[in-house]
């Protein structure tokens, strides 16, 4: 049978790109539906709704002020049903108006009319205009984090500039994690407050640092998020510095973690200028690498976890987890581990761990010394599921853990995996359930297969409950250790077993 496309324009319709991915997802999951998605119909959505074969000619004819509903379903009255659906849900998210109503104003103008005394904007809108919205904000006095993904670098160094200038701090773009005084925007979690302040390129790297400090009885003051290119040589890191410069006149930040992949060498340079000016104290946790000379009031951490216990005033955390007594032994010839992160961060951490053990392997988002994915066709392949190539019209796999159901499967049949490597990230606007959802692909499984080892990164007060996500996994006979370090220790420790 022929599959059936439909699209609804609606003229001067907006919703955050994230309440429309989850609207997405929504409508897929309906009887009938192959494909599915609720985009502004900017040029390059419309291309994306094409490549998936969900554009028809009105959505063709869409501006970049409309929203397109594109559905493609396997008969004319499931494509129907299902834009029912769509504008049913649309309806659901309109603007409530009248007495109580909770005010929700279309411009950064009338925001700013309407609640004068607030001082941070976050942008959540198509890449094509969030540098706009950003600069509308900055030139209203507001500081901004833009959670938004595909703004041009160049835009991103004219932005940053503009800051600076204005002494207005930008986050961003594609911020995925910010805490400021005990509120957390975007993927944060409900952590303690403390006096530990977090500056990082890397969302769940600030998420996994600061769970792990929270967890371990420490607390957060601020956790600012600067974007993941702010390192970079070309946008000289100057979120980091404008960071450093207000966390040093916190006088609620008693130490400073620096969270981030390796940065230019010139960028670096400059930060280890400032740490060393600093009256304060610094881990700097730089994933990959390891030659770094530091000013006598920092440390270097080699991990997230080593950064939380040495921010912890170096106390030891999750002494109990023995990775050699948590190993078990695999059976013959499954000597390969799969990874599938929702978490680039995450991904990065694991990677260096089998790296600093001599075992090869391959990643589509590889740390120096790691193998590109597609020049090697056999060994250890970690998978960063947050990239643009798997998140391209789709939601970020925390918010939706769909994304990585085929690659479980596929490496819950191949015969020479021992491990399946995944994380867990609960928190502010993450999936309910995400261990649900594990649990519920693995449900056909039987115990002749590869292990499944996981770590949650949460808190207990995060509202999918962090306990209650391992109880349901441990149930399902999943292993989990207490960091993503620790759960790729144990994965190393049972393929050293099996041989």
């Amino acid at each position: 049978m022929k599959s059936v496309v439909v699209n609804m324009v609606r003229t001067g319709f907006f919703l955050d790109s994230v309440a429309l991915m989850r609207l997405s997802r929504t409508i897929s999951e309906l009887e009938g539906v192959e494909e599915s998605a609720l985009m502004i119909g900017t040029p390059s959505n419309k291309e994306i709704m094409k490549e998936a074969g969900i554009l028809g000619a009105e959505g063709e004819n869409a501006s970049g002020r409309d929203l397109i509903i594109g559905i493609r379903a396997v008969s004319r009255e499931a494509a129907d049903k299902a834009l029912e659906g769509s504008v049913n849900l649309l309806a659901n998210s309109k603007v409530i108006r009248g007495k109580g109503a909770t005010l929700r104003p279309r411009t950064i103008a009338s925001a700013v009319k309407s609640a004068p005394d607030v001082n941070l904007a976050l942008i959540s809108v198509a890449g094509e205009f969030a540098g706009a919205e950003a600069r509308k904000a900055l030139h209203k006095g507001l500081h901004v984090m833009i959670f938004s993904d595909n703004v041009p670098l160049s835009e991103e160094i004219q932005l940053k500039r503009e800051a600076r200038e204005l002494d207005r701090l930008m986050m961003g773009p594609d911020c995925g994690t910010t805490i400021i005084s005990g509120a957390a925007l975007a993927f944060g979690n409900k952590v303690n407050h403390g006096d530990i302040g977090i500056i990082g390129a890397s969302g769940t790297g600030i998420q996994e640092i600061s769970c792990l400090i929270s967890r371990s009885g420490g607390g957060i003051s601020q956790a600012i998020g600067v974007g993941g290119r702010d390192l970079k040589e070309e946008v000289g890191g100057i979120s980091t510095m404008m960071a450093l410069e207000a966390l040093e006149e916190d006088s609620k930040t008693r130490h400073i973690v620096l969270v981030s992949k390796s940065p230019g060498p010139s960028v670096a340079e400059r930060i280890m200028e400032k740490i060393k000016a600093s009256s304060k104290n610094f881990t700097i946790c730089y994933l990959g690498l390891s030659e770094l000379e530091l000013p006598d009031n920092a440390v270097r951490a080699p991990t997230l976890k080593a950064a939380a216990q040495s921010a912890l005033g170096g106390k030891s955390i999750f002494d109990d987890f023995d990775v050699s007594r948590s190993a078990v032994g695999l059976s013959n010839g499954r000597n390969e581990v799969i990874g599938l992160f929702s978490g680039g961060t995450l991904c990065a951490e694991a990677q260096l761990i089998f790296l600093d053990a001599g075992e090869a392997l391959s990643s589509n988002a590889p740390v120096p010394g790691v193998s590109q994915i597609e020049e090697v066709e056999r060994g250890h392949h970690f998978i960063d599921l947050g990239e643009d190539a798997y998140t391209l019209g789709r939601p970020h796999p925390m918010i939706d853990p769909a994304v990585r159901d085929d690659g479980i499967q596929r490496a819950m049949d191949n015969p020479k995996v021992g491990v399946v490597l995944v994380d867990i990230v609960i928190g502010y606007g993450a999936h309910q359930d995400p261990a649900g959802h594990l649990v519920s692909t693995l449900g056909n499984y039987n115990n002749d297969g590869p292990l499944v080892i996981t770590s949650v990164t949460g808190t207990d007060a995060d509202i999918q409950n962090r306990s209650s996500q391992v109880k349901c996994l441990e149930n399902a006979g999943v292993l989990v250790a207490p960091s993503n370090v620790d759960a790729a220790l144990l994965a190393l420790a049972c393929i050293k077993k099996g041989r």
